[in-house]
């Protein structure tokens, strides 16, 4: 049902920009349609518009969590996000490997929190428009994805019984603005998880399921304030926003707003390239999952990506049909209806946005590749994949060309605006 509905959005998008083309003949016809700015068709502009943050709709409602859009939910949720005592070192914050000075990532080619991580960090901004997250989509809300690495062994490596007593200690008054009261944790040992050491595990196992609901609630609505917070990251608009805007509006700004390098890299982007197959839309992106040949970091590191993410998304406890969630079950389409057994997932991953992307290398899963150039190389060359079957064709791209699509990609770049509201 998913991949017939995926199938369903590509054949849309297909449409959608062939109806242009259609219309951009008739108008090439007509002697009173004067061409575009930089030898744009009408074709062509309306692919751009379409690109434009201005068209980027308010991200959609998660009926998963009832207080994303509540203001004292992400005032709370910043605060945890930047506090690193909700790890087993106390030496780690989620903001660790999502720096705010740093496009909210951390510029490793993997992640390292209180172990060394196998994937990058992915950048947050814009994250609320995305129905999986993860490099793999493992989780299926920013809530769910937030409590993922407090309980991972090598990101915070911490305990849910630990961090229901970290938020009596420090956070009683604003957890309980927000949610109901604390359960009692008095009888709660100060480290008990289901994740975790054998000590730890054993401890949640003595808990009768009553008191492990309890704590788990605590740990459930820490993430969904986090998420509050992290709604409230956006981009801001970049020059190419700035140069499009002028194009639709046939306005002739001073000073060119973008060269002719990154004109040039602009069409390729559009045309030749092929880039905007899967960097499309206001995100540059098509939040989908797509296998193109990235190769592993190492013999030892292959990844399966999304095709190993479904059961575990399936089976979290916190996703959008669990216990913790504010939904009705009918709500949770995108779960719901996912694809399970589609070969196409095999070695496939998330489209991240292209927003910003000249201020954070190293890139891909694993920042395998060091410069935008060294990705542009890989698509040019699209070599057989490690894991499943690359989607990818060979491009004949020119070192000029190369050089134009990165200059290109330059433009992309804005400040990430922060909130602690809607």
């Amino acid at each position: 049902m998913q991949a017939f509905r995926y199938w369903l959005i590509a054949l849309g998008a297909a449409v959608a920009l062939a109806l242009p083309l259609v219309s951009g003949v008739a108008a090439s016809s007509s002697e009173s349609t004067p061409p575009a700015p930089d030898g744009w068709s009408r074709a062509d502009l309306s692919v751009l518009a379409s690109m434009r943050l201005s068209q980027l709709p308010a991200a959609p409602h998660d009926p998963s969590n009832a207080v994303e859009d509540v203001p004292a939910a992400a005032a709370l949720g910043k605060r945890l996000f930047n506090d690193a005592r909700f790890s087993a070192n106390q030496a780690v914050s989620c903001a660790t490997c999502h720096d705010p000075q740093k496009q909210f990532q951390d510029g490793l080619p993997m992640a390292r929190g209180v172990g060394q991580g196998t994937r990058r960090a992915m950048p947050l901004a814009g994250a609320a428009h995305s129905p999986w997250l993860f490099w793999d989509g493992r989780k299926d809300s920013l809530w769910a994805q937030a409590l993922g690495p407090w309980e991972d062994a090598v990101e915070h490596g911490g305990n849910r019984s630990r961090y229901a007593h970290l938020i009596a200690a420090h956070y009683r008054a604003e957890y309980e603005a927000v949610f109901q009261a604390l359960p009692d944790l008095s009888q709660v040992p100060p480290d008990a998880g289901p994740l975790g050491a054998p000590a730890e595990q054993q401890a949640w196992r003595a808990l009768d399921a009553k008191t492990q609901f309890a704590v788990s609630q605590v740990f459930a609505n820490m993430g969904k304030a986090v998420a509050a917070f992290e709604k409230t990251l956006t981009h801001g608009t970049s020059r190419f926003d700035l140069y499009v805007e002028g194009l639709v509006r046939d306005d002739k700004p001073a000073q060119p707003l973008l060269n002719a390098s990154e004109v040039d890299g602009l069409r390729l982007f559009i045309g030749k390239g092929q880039c905007v197959t899967c960097h499309n839309g206001p995100l540059l992106t098509d939040q989908h999952f797509h296998n193109t040949g990235v190769p592993p970091r190492g013999p030892a590191q292959l990844d399966r990506g999304r095709a190993a993410a479904v059961a575990r998304v399936q089976q979290d406890a916190f996703n959008c049909l669990g216990r913790f969630s504010d939904a009705k079950p009918a709500q949770c389409q995108e779960l719901r209806f996912m694809a399970t057994h589609d070969p196409a997932l095999e070695g496939a991953f998330k489209t991240p946005s292209l927003r910003n992307v000249a201020e954070r290398a190293p890139y891909m899963h694993a920042g395998q590749f060091a410069s935008l150039n060294d990705v542009i190389q890989h698509y040019a060359k699209a070599p057989a994949a490690a894991v499943g079957h690359t989607e990818r064709a060979p491009l004949r791209l020119s070192e000029h060309e190369a050089k134009d699509l990165v200059a290109f990609l330059g433009t992309l770049s804005g400040v990430v605006q922060v909130g602690t509201g809607p």
